[in-house]
């Protein structure tokens, strides 16, 4: 690290947490203006969930190799760099003439939200002792729920009285900000590897793969689902077998080698994700066009499961500083598959007192897994590779949430065909959210079994 005789931790805290607000909020305020977005454009049902697919795809496939140039060139420069990005792009979404400029955009997006999650629990990790480093992590992950909170909220607010294209303008205006803040209190540099060469090589045989994986997923069934799925494994399998014989890989393989609690821990996230990314989507479209709710008043809905996830990630993140975090994590995936049980028996008429009941067992679960999960896989890696786990983190997490919204899609596909979504198929509709929510259970299932097979110190 460089440059750090003034650099206070929570200070540099302010300006992570300022980063992880504004990402998950465009995340989850898009799932309200999804109507209307597709309204606009004469979208169809699987067009629309390209919109959140293809910005996870992104941030995704890019996660490592920006992780690995932050290492080499400075985490700071590529954080800012991924500020700007992500700003600009957004609000160049707001401006967007077509759907399919729209999805070219979240795609750039993506590009600067992977240089963001890149860097940030990497920077987060170096500045905190191990002893304050879980409650750290609960108050970052506290201002993560607390966006995915106000997202429904001032995103159903914004679509409802300002237009879907509010959102994007407004957001990345505001991300802005950012840049001032990293100016002023972030001043230090962390370079781990600043002589090495970068894996140009690995790059792409790693980006190609993991998108023919994530984009064979979201074609199922169809038999080209199957040649890109294989492509992909393919593309991996031939990207292990360079990165054992690069001399400097982009993502050091070695992490995963005998290292039980890093790998199971990064499986649990992947497997979490996959199985409640998709949820607020599914439950969006639910409100709206079965129920009949606007976007302001099915945001009102929706808020309740990110509002209790702010609460229970602070006091779980405090908690895992003190016991076993893997325990906590355990815990919270037995909730979540519970309270996702109990989605599958939604109907045209359940009452919504019975979904924000369902929606906060969701909160409380994945807020008592998320931090500790996180503290477990950073705390299981020298500090070298602090950048590496940090991508990892964040792969698993959007890898897992594209995977969901191709769950999603997939059984929307099955169920409605190539059509809109509108109120003469909510039947359709409600079997393809009922397939959606027994997968993830499934899901939810193995989750708890690897998360139960790590064995921490």
């Amino acid at each position: 690290m460089e440059n750090n005789k003034q650099l206070q931790p929570q200070k540099v805290l302010l300006v992570l947490c300022a980063a992880s607000f504004f990402v998950p909020f465009m995340g989850s305020s898009i799932n309200l203006a999804m109507p209307q977005i597709g309204e606009t454009f004469s979208m169809k049902a699987v067009t629309l969930t390209w919109l959140s697919t293809i910005y996870l795809m992104s941030t995704a496939i890019f996660q490592v190799p920006f992780a690995r140039l932050a290492d080499m060139i400075g985490r700071r420069k590529v954080f800012e760099a991924g500020v700007i990005c992500f700003s600009i792009c957004c609000i160049l979404c707001g401006f967007a003439p077509s759907g399919a400029v729209l999805i070219g955009l979240r795609f750039l997006t993506g590009l600067g939200s992977a240089m963001q999650f890149g860097t940030n629990m990497a920077i987060l990790t170096d500045v905190f002792p191990p002893q304050q480093r879980g409650k750290a992590m609960g108050i970052n992950a506290a201002v993560v729920y607390s966006s995915l909170a106000a997202g429904p909220l001032l995103g159903g607010l914004l679509t409802h009285y300002f237009g879907w294209r509010s959102l994007f303008i407004i957001t990345g205006t505001a991300s802005l900000s950012i840049i001032v803040l990293s100016r002023i209190f972030m001043n230090a540099e962390w370079v781990e590897a600043k002589e090495e060469k970068f894996d140009w090589k690995g790059s792409l045989i790693y980006g190609f793969g993991l998108f023919a994986l994530l984009y064979g997923f979201t074609q199922l069934p169809h038999l080209a689902g199957f040649y890109w799925l294989a492509g992909g494994v393919m593309a991996l399998l031939g990207f292990v077998f360079h990165e054992q014989r690069c001399s400097n890989p982009v993502f050091n393989l070695r992490i995963f080698s005998g290292n039980r609690v890093f790998t199971f821990s990064s499986l649990s996230a992947l497997i979490n994700y996959a199985a409640t990314a998709a949820v607020i989507f599914m439950l969006s479209l639910y409100l709206q066009y079965v129920r009949g709710y606007d976007a302001r008043h099915a945001g009102f809905i929706l808020i309740s499961q990110a509002c209790i996830q702010a609460v229970f990630s602070v006091l779980s993140g405090r908690l895992s500083d003190k016991i076993p975090p893997a325990r906590l994590a355990t815990l919270g995936m037995v909730i979540i598959t519970a309270g996702l049980i109990g989605m599958t028996f939604i109907t045209a008429t359940t009452p919504i007192a019975i979904l924000i009941l369902l929606l906060l067992t969701l909160g409380i679960g994945f807020g008592i897994f998320a931090s500790p999960n996180t503290n477990v896989i950073m705390s299981s890696v020298d500090k070298k590779y602090y950048g590496q786990a940090s991508a990892t983190t964040g792969t698993m997490r959007l890898t897992g949430q594209a995977l969901s919204m191709g769950i999603a899609g997939m059984a929307i596909a099955f169920k409605l065909g190539d059509q809109k979504i509108h109120s003469g198929v909510h039947t359709a509709f409600l079997e393809s959210m009922k397939i959606t929510f027994i997968i993830f259970v499934i899901l939810c299932a193995i989750g708890i079994y690897a998360s139960m097979q790590r064995k921490t110190k």
